[in-house]
């Protein structure tokens, strides 16, 4: 049986003040990500453009940073960031599985690789709609 942790991508939408990071993003997409991730009953982190790796729980204020307008120098460095951070996350853990686009995956899926791990992105290529019901639908119960 492999041990899992999934990755979350942050979102656009969010509250309007502090709370949980579970609880501050608050688009749909999110929201289906969220419950698809706890129905697993598995360890998830948040991918946060900007506060980097996010334990569910803690409690972060909104912002506007994204990954998507980041040089790519920028994008390295919070990645390195969030590797750093992610390191006590991956005890015991042999499989990452990503629900997060290509730009928040582009330099850390390939480290992860490096270290061994076995990774999972099984939304890649799918449209935002095409996410939403595939969070929504037989899937969740894979």
């Amino acid at each position: 049986m492999s041990t899992e942790l999934y990755l979350v991508s942050c979102v656009k939408t969010k509250g309007p003040g502090p709370a949980p990071a579970k609880d501050l993003y608050a688009s749909a997409w999110f929201r289906k990500a969220r419950a698809y991730v706890e129905k697993k009953a598995r360890p998830w982190r948040i991918l946060s453009a900007q506060y980097g790796l996010v334990h569910p729980e803690r409690v972060i204020r909104p912002y506007e940073q994204t990954l998507k307008t980041m040089p790519v120098a920028d994008r390295r460095a919070w990645a390195e960031t969030v590797l750093a951070e992610l390191g006590p996350s991956l005890a015991g853990v042999d499989t990452v599985v990503f629900l997060a686009g290509q730009v928040y995956r582009e330099f850390l899926l390939p480290a992860l690789l490096d270290r061994g791990l076995t990774v999972c992105v099984p939304m890649a290529g799918l449209s935002q709609g095409r996410q939403l019901s595939w969070l929504g639908g037989a899937h969740s119960d894979d």
